[in-house]
């Protein structure tokens, strides 16, 4: 705090931090794990959002006028101006909506300058690297032997999952991708990169949006697509609400034909259950946890729902 010149009356722990009540009003105080570099384009992109009315966790500088401080033991930390409220209730339709139109209002805001360095990988690789470790992951199960109901599920299932996942991106080769991506790039759009329940929070007067640290250029139907596969899932990919949610998007910024193309192959993409598999390969483990082992019968369960969403989406 001396750093900063601040005093903090009280203190709390939260969600990735420190909450504290100073002088200046509430402040977050949050070890920093990333780049310098990365972190100034951060901050003007929130001070942008800022001046033109949006309720962002803007960086505070310290005395020194650097945005990373420095602790006894070296450990470097940021402190950010946070916000009295809640975080989005997903049990609430109102908190989805007010979460929605805050999105769309913030991707109005969320235009600047292009850095090449920053500009996320392309979806087209994504969808065939993905695809070709859903058949790597299958070859090894079955040289090694289903013995976990998590193995004998997922060789039960892969076939119709691949399959999905090799039709979302023959459509995503097909469709307008690139000049959607280039787009993106030329006119500086930018993503959130984590646009979630716990980084929009409701305050008595407005929304507030926080933890921008995973932002990046791209289309951003990728933070829409995002939000909303995590919020259908929660609702067993209710098309009408789908649909809802969209129109609360759509009207505020309106979403042009190609963008609806790019939102309908993201959600026709398996991610969850690449997710889930990739996770299980990765970590190689003897065990498998009871809880993914659920989390895929879950899905399994949700897949006609899921399928029954993405061909009556609408464009």
């Amino acid at each position: 705090m001396e750093q900063y010149g601040l005093t903090a009356e009280s203190t709390a722990r939260t969600r990735g931090g420190l909450l504290c009540h100073t002088e200046k009003g509430l402040v977050i105080v949050k070890e920093f794990k990333g780049t310098e570099k990365k972190l100034q384009k951060q901050q003007e992109l929130l001070l942008q959002i800022q001046s033109q009315g949006g309720k962002v966790d803007c960086y505070i500088p310290n005395q020194e006028e650097n945005l990373v401080s420095r602790d006894r033991d070296g450990i470097p930390y940021t402190m950010q101006y946070w916000y009295e409220g809640r975080e989005c209730d997903t049990r609430s339709k109102e908190d989805i909506f007010k979460s929605i139109r805050t999105m769309a209002e913030l991707h109005q805001r969320m235009h600047i300058p292009t850095v090449e360095y920053y500009i996320e990988p392309s979806l087209e690789n994504g969808y065939l690297r993905h695809n070709q470790e859903l058949k790597k992951i299958r070859s090894f199960i079955r040289k090694r032997g289903a013995s976990s109901p998590f193995e004998k599920i997922y060789l039960a299932t892969v076939e119709d999952f691949l399959r999905d996942g090799e039709e979302a991106y023959a459509a995503l080769r097909e469709s307008g991708y690139q000049e959607l991506r280039q787009k993106a790039e030329t006119e500086g759009e930018v993503c959130h990169g984590e646009y979630n329940q716990h980084n929009v929070l409701i305050l008595k007067s407005g929304t507030a949006v926080t933890n921008f640290e995973h932002w990046g250029f791209d289309t951003q139907m990728a933070d829409l697509y995002r939000f909303m596969r995590k919020i259908l899932e929660k609702y067993n990919w209710d098309v009408r609400f789908g649909k809802e949610m969209l129109k609360a998007y759509h009207e505020i910024k309106p979403v042009s034909k190609e963008e609806w193309i790019n939102l309908k192959i993201r959600f026709s993409y398996p991610e969850k259950y690449w997710k889930l598999a990739n996770y299980y390969y990765t970590h190689r483990k003897t065990w498998i946890s009871v809880k993914n082992t659920e989390k895929l019968q879950n899905l399994i369960r949700q897949r006609e729902a899921w399928k029954r969403y993405c061909a009556s989406f609408f464009f």
